[in-house]
């Protein structure tokens, strides 16, 4: 399962869906586009405005801006996400653990 880890300015994305094998997993794929487009669109605006660290099985989005363009951005990033867990909820689970 892939789980979203929000908390203020941070974000942490773990884990696999496990809808598919590798590869042919669209709620893995779907997941991976929204948050990489989003933290490119983020980087276009403002170089500064995030940093990100991948890990194995793990991505780390530290956001850095307190831009509008920015946060919205991010506010629609985390509502694309919540959406494919509504679809999803076996594969891909959200944990705000504090309102933004």
């Amino acid at each position: 399962m892939i789980k979203v880890y929000i908390k203020d300015k941070k974000i942490v994305v773990t884990g696999h869906a496990h809808f598919a094998d590798y590869g042919k997993d669209i709620v893995c794929a779907s997941a991976s586009s929204i948050i990489i487009t989003s933290i490119n669109a983020c980087l276009r605006f403002d170089s500064l405005s995030l940093e990100y660290k991948e890990e194995a099985n793990k991505l780390t989005i530290d956001i850095k801006s307190d831009d509008k363009s920015i946060n919205l951005i991010i506010e629609n990033m985390i509502y694309m996400l919540e959406e494919l867990a509504a679809t999803y909820s076996k594969n891909i689970k959200i944990v705000k653990e504090e309102d933004r």
